[in-house]
């Protein structure tokens, strides 16, 4: 027998099988920050990329599906011309507001602040 096959089971302590769903889907990278951005407001494409350094727009488009899936964010065509495309919460994406604030203000306090940009050629 392995090590892991031989520690008494009842010792285990499962996860929460709503935490595990909730990071699966809010662990990705990026989601948290556009459903950060979109709190605030519906929010056009390019505005969402604008607000979130370093996010392309392939990877934008790919997270909005993937949230629309999820129900928490929906897309919604403004009629043109121009033609443009907004996304807003749903109620369940507005839901999470208390406790996503609540996360923001736990990383304040508990984790450390990122390190500056330094431009080398400052």
């Amino acid at each position: 027998m392995t090590a892991e096959q031989t520690h008494d089971p009842a010792a285990c302590k499962r996860v929460d099988d709503g935490i595990t769903r909730v990071f699966q889907l809010l662990g990705k990278r990026w989601n948290g920050p556009i459903l950060a951005v979109l709190m605030g407001q519906p929010t056009h494409f390019s505005d969402l990329r604008r607000a979130i350094p370093g996010l392309s727009e392939r990877m934008l488009a790919d997270r909005l599906v993937e949230l629309g899936a999820a129900g928490l964010v929906l897309r919604e065509v403004d009629e043109g011309p121009p033609l443009r495309v907004r996304y807003r919460l749903t109620a369940a994406g507005s839901a999470l507001e208390p406790s996503l604030r609540e996360l923001a203000s736990w990383a304040k306090e508990h984790l450390p602040e990122p390190v500056p940009c330094v431009n080398a050629d400052a």
